[in-house]
């Protein structure tokens, strides 16, 4: 039987004064003992309102360990929990659409990570079975030893973009020398982003100031704190125009494989029934999403905290209509995970020292349940 968590007074309190957890869905290093700059959660701080934009500060805790699934790295679980980063949000909606239209296998439950709990934790530990990550989070984390192993695509196109105001007179990458960028910190990918981008553009960090502001992009940028910004298409961008202030956006073509539906080669090949039917019924979830966004919106409301009211509801159709395009992705990219894809950006990756070890592309992928 299905069963989702629910987030307890003080925690969904909490959450409803956040915004969104784009970076989707943005992690560095597998735990906190490897972290080198303090890091939350995907999180978005720069909200539609006030009440949207605490952000990163507010220190919440962990969730509590789930009660089925839990505890068995070797991957002989016959019940499934998916860790979904952070806090409840739209841009989870296939997984919402999936539980409430009874798409997921028998046994398997949604979890969102607390803010002070590492991506890949509980999946290393066997309390997870299924993680959302990006691709890039998963190669650095293969890198690093941890058994992940990516089943599936969900964003088919990487959503990171350089940010400006729309009157700037940055226009290309190559325009960003003597300029001050501002991002959460020297993790994630905002900065696996930012490090290829200047690659690309033929320069390097010191060519640019880089200002680590944490998940206070809008006001950075609208006070003039920095002249651009490394964002999201679905979340930062999402809210500048919310706000009022308007940016152009400049999409750096990072060689990036971006979030997708992970689990570990153990539990593959213990349960590759159980992933198979996975991979299906998210497949089946985001077409769902994609064809109808009105029940997308409606599930969510069972799902996310303090979903009733009218601002809520807009800043959720706004991410969705801004997510949607990430689910469809270019017209000619193929329905799975792109072995070739993962090569060029393991090799971009590795070029721009974000991987401390080479990693094999089919130890991080595989294109077994495509």
């Amino acid at each position: 039987m299905l069963r989702l968590r629910r987030h307890d007074r003080g925690e969904r309190q909490a959450l409803a004064l956040v915004s969104e957890p784009t970076e989707c869905l943005r992690r560095a290093s597998v735990d906190s003992s490897a972290r080198t700059t303090p890091r939350t959660r995907r999180l978005v701080v720069a909200g539609l309102s006030a009440s949207l934009a605490l952000g990163a500060g507010l220190g919440l805790t962990g969730c509590a360990g789930p009660e089925t699934g839990g505890g068995d790295p070797s991957g002989t679980a016959t019940t499934a929990v998916v860790g979904l980063t952070f806090i409840p949000n739209i841009q989870f909606a296939p997984f919402y659409v999936a539980a409430s239209d009874r798409l997921l296998p028998a046994g398997v439950e949604l979890r969102h990570h607390g803010a002070s709990e590492g991506l890949f934790t509980a999946l290393a530990a066997g309390h997870e079975q299924f993680v959302v990550a990006g691709g890039d989070e998963i190669l650095q984390a293969r890198a690093q030893g941890v058994d992940v192993l990516a089943v599936a695509p969900y964003y088919r196109s990487y959503p990171a973009r350089l940010i400006v105001p729309v009157d700037s007179e940055i226009q290309s990458l190559a325009d960003l020398k003597g300029h001050t960028v501002g991002l959460p910190g020297r993790y994630g990918e905002n900065w696996f982003a930012l490090v290829l981008a200047l690659a690309q553009a033929g320069l390097t960090e010191a060519d640019v100031t880089i200002a680590e502001i944490g998940y206070t992009q809008l006001a950075a940028l609208s006070t003039g704190k920095v002249d651009a910004t490394i964002g999201f298409s679905n979340g930062d961008a999402v809210n500048f125009s919310a706000a009022g202030f308007p940016v152009r956006t400049i999409d750096p073509e990072a060689p990036l494989v971006s979030i997708c539906l992970a689990t570990t080669a153990a539990f593959a090949a213990a349960r590759p029934d159980l992933v198979q039917a996975m991979v299906t019924a998210l497949g089946q979830a985001i077409d769902s999403v994609v064809g109808d966004r009105d029940h997308a919106l409606a599930v969510a409301r069972d799902h996310i905290p303090d979903f009733d009211s009218a601002e809520a509801q807009t800043s959720a159709r706004l991410v969705l209509d801004a997510t949607v395009p990430l689910f469809v992705g270019p017209p000619d990219q193929g329905p799975g995970l792109d072995p070739t894809q993962w090569a060029t950006m393991a090799e971009a990756m590795t070029a721009g020292g974000l991987l401390p070890a080479p990693v094999e592309i089919d130890q991080a992928m595989t294109t077994q349940y495509s």
